[in-house]
């Protein structure tokens, strides 16, 4: 089974094979935006953008 999310299963995916290889994530949200991020400080900001806006967000009063 894939962890990749899709717009049948929206989600948050990250990953880190070793400490010495750089972060990667993608993000999928219900309402259709999406994102990717390669190295440790990109994936940290698509993390703080997601908390932020989409997923349980949402729910809370985030934007989109």
């Amino acid at each position: 089974m894939s962890l990749t999310p899709s717009s049948d299963r929206p989600g948050l995916h990250i990953s880190k094979p070793s400490p010495n290889a750089p972060a990667e994530a993608s993000a999928v949200c219900h309402c259709g935006a999406s994102a990717t991020a390669t190295g440790d400080s990109h994936v940290g900001a698509l993390v703080a953008g997601w908390n932020a806006n989409h997923g349980t967000a949402h729910g809370k009063g985030g934007r989109l």
